[in-house]
């Protein structure tokens, strides 16, 4: 293993989101909004959940850490994309470049492995009713979400520390608009295959054993519904966890064709707009998915504003 000393490259220049200059500051425009769209939504949930008693349950706990986690998540890449659009200088230092990594990594694993906690409460509240508060205890709650932030903690440390102590002293351009991890690989002036196998490994048991988890936990969930003798209490027993199915589709569909999919079919172009979904789309849309879909959040949010009014007036 070579170490930090060896390295030449100090500085990684991102290529071009797009290879038409035209469509730059536009291109521009339409990120900017949607990352404040992403701010504005997760911070409303977290006020939200937060302000409202009623909403001060293990479900919206998760939800709180999600959104948290989701603001973090796309500003770990997007403000950075923003600058080099308008920039003729696109690019990282190397150190900053380690940092974006890092941060982008933690966040990502540790919203696999939430979802998954989110996902194992529903089970509980759903299948297990009677037994609900005495197995999501807000203690039981905090370790699930400690146990998510240390499970990526580690994991980013490792991952990082592996890429960055490769040797870099050839091309420095970064076919990506963030220093992701199979960019950044084809760059090194070494063979990486070892490094590529552990990259899947890792994916494999991180953002796939806690997708499994989350698949035995519905296949849990859609039995007990369907044993349900009323209409009406499967589709208000269903409605509770559907937000929360639609989030992981989005979320998990678009990562596990970016990092599982076999080398053959690997596209920079494709892995761009991919990752520019879970990165912004996701995020932004999350808020609207819970906020939507759920009744709870929406007579929340109804009840604040007309307090606010009433306070006003």
């Amino acid at each position: 293993m070579t170490s930090w000393n060896h390295t030449v490259v100090t500085f990684f220049q991102f290529s071009p989101f797009s290879r038409i200059p035209a469509i730059q500051g536009s291109l521009f425009c339409l990120v900017l909004l949607m990352y404040l769209s992403t701010l504005v939504g997760n911070i409303l949930i977290i006020l939200i959940t937060m302000a409202d008693a009623t909403l001060h349950s293990p479900m919206y706990f998760f939800l709180k850490n999600l959104s948290f986690l989701e603001i973090g998540y796309t500003t770990s890449t997007i403000p950075k994309m923003l600058v080099n659009l308008l920039t003729e200088r696109k690019g990282i230092s190397f150190l900053g470049c380690a940092t974006q990594m890092y941060v982008f990594s933690l966040l990502g694993i540790t919203e696999c492995c939430l979802l998954a906690a989110m996902a194992y409460d529903r089970y509980v509240a759903i299948c297990q009713p009677l037994h609900y508060t005495a197995v999501m205890s807000w203690n039981k709650c905090f370790l699930l979400s400690a146990a998510s932030w240390s499970i990526g903690f580690l994991v980013a440390l490792g991952q990082t520390t592996l890429i960055f102590t490769l040797p870099y002293c050839g091309p420095n351009r970064i076919n990506h608009f963030f220093c992701d991890l199979l960019p950044l690989l084809k760059l090194a002036c070494v063979a990486t295959y070892k490094n590529e196998i552990i990259t899947y490994i890792v994916a494999v048991l991180f953002i796939m054993v806690p997708f499994l988890l989350i698949v035995v936990s519905y296949v849990q969930i859609l039995h007990t519904i369907i044993k349900m003798p009323s209409a009406g209490g499967k589709r208000k027993t269903f409605s509770t966890c559907s937000s929360h199915l639609v989030v992981v589709t989005l979320f998990y569909g678009s990562g596990i064709v970016t990092y599982l999919r076999p080398k053959a079919f690997y596209s920079s172009s494709s892995n761009k707009l991919l990752s520019l979904f879970y990165t912004l789309m996701s995020p932004m849309m999350n808020p609207l998915i819970y906020s939507l879909r759920n009744k709870e959040v929406k007579q929340s949010l109804r009840r604040l504003v007309t307090k606010k009014i009433n306070v006003k007036c």
